[in-house]
Order: structure tokens, then sequence, then C-alpha cells
């Protein structure tokens, strides 16, 4: 009769049993696991820590330069406030046979540059240059003159009415005329008003300067 084999004591119905040092080996890796996790934690919560005290310190450093004025911080300039280029003087009336102007016609009306330049030499008008012209202006009339020429452009423009003054660089004392398709005609000669007053720019924001065609090309 055969002997029966004794029993594995490491098997109890089919399944292992887990023996003391097993048990032991498992409680030790797991408890290995969670210190090492544990130190990971301890090292990013340190991390994260020095970078906050790192940020904190320089936010304190820019500021503290700011305050002294070691640090400026760079800001928009405020736009320059448009300066007005019309001349704020007031005029007296000057005797028409002391005014020297040209007459340009920058119409399509044939011969108008020669009739206003008729009137202009019947209120005593000094008439130089009477010719047509390509201005790009859009208006009644542009009256045109340097610096010297303002009282003389102030005696103009009482004689034509809705025109726009332009100030360019010349050195004399002339005025040009640039008629344009609004113009109508002069101001009847007993209506001209010769108290004095001020020159009229009403549009001279939109002047463009073009020494090589005119003095002052004023824009559509």
């Amino acid at each position: 009769m055969a002997r029966k084999r004794p029993a594995d004591p490491s098997v109890l119905h089919g399944h292992h049993v887990v023996s003391g040092p097993e048990l032991r080996a498992a409680m030790e890796a797991a408890k290995d696991a969670d210190e090492t996790a544990r130190v990971r934690r301890r090292v990013l919560h340190g991390v994260v820590l020095v970078l906050l005290i790192g940020l904190i310190a320089a936010g304190i450093i820019v500021a503290m330069a700011i305050i002294n004025g070691r640090l400026k911080i760079p800001a928009a300039e405020p736009a320059p406030t448009p300066v007005s280029s019309c001349p704020a003087s007031s005029f007296d009336y000057t005797p028409n046979d002391k005014v020297n102007l040209n007459v340009l016609n920058s119409t399509s009306r044939s011969g108008l540059a020669r009739s206003v330049a008729d009137e202009f030499l019947a209120r005593k008008f000094v008439v130089g240059n009477v010719s047509n012209i390509n201005a790009g202006y859009r208006g009644v009339a542009a009256v045109v003159s340097g610096a010297a020429g303002q009282a003389a452009a102030f005696t103009v423009q009482r004689n034509l009415q809705g025109s726009d003054y332009f100030q360019d660089g010349r050195n004399d004392a002339s005025v040009d005329v640039i008629l344009a398709q609004d113009y109508k005609g002069l101001v009847p000669p007993e209506l001209v008003d010769q108290t004095p007053g001020q020159l009229s720019c009403p549009r001279e924001s939109r002047r463009i300067a073009d020494p090589d065609k005119l003095p002052v090309t004023p824009a559509a």
C-alpha cells in the first residue's frame, strides 16, 4: 500500500499560503514605495516654495527700483497737441494798390483767371502772373502768401469771401489767388469790409505742402 505524500504547508486547497517572511517582504516593499512617493512630494513642494519665494523677491526688487527711480516703465507718449499755423495777429486793411497778387485758375472754366484778374485791376490791385494751374484744391479759392504777405492776404480775403488762407515759405509780400470750383465772384467793392481783423484758415489742417508744384497745395 502506497504511502501518502506529506501535504505542502504553503498550499491550502490549491491556493498559495503567504508565509511570514513573504508578508514581511511585501510590507517592506510597500513601505519603501510610500517613502519614495513622500520624498518626491517633499522635493516638489520645496521646488514650488523656492520659485514662489524667488518671484516675491523679484517683485519686491522691481517695485523698489521703480519707487527709487532706477527703473522706468515705458509708457505711450501722449499725442502732441495740434498747433495752429493760422496767424493769430489782427491786420489792418492794406490799400489795394499796395497788394501784389497772382491770379491762378484751377477750374475747368476757360478764361476765369483773366476775368478775375481784370476785376482786381479795376480795384487798383497790382496783378502779376495770370495763368491756369492744377492745384488739387476744392473750395472757393485759396489765398497763399509768405509771412511778409499776411497783411496783403488779409486784404485779398476781404475781397474774396469764403476763401481759405495758406502760408508758404516765400520771402516777399506777394499773394497767390487760386480760384477753385466753388468760386462765384468777388465781394462788390462797396461791400468790402475794411475794418481790422484776422486771416481766415478754416481748412488749414487739410493742407499739403508741395514746393515743387505750388507753395501750398491744400488736400481735397
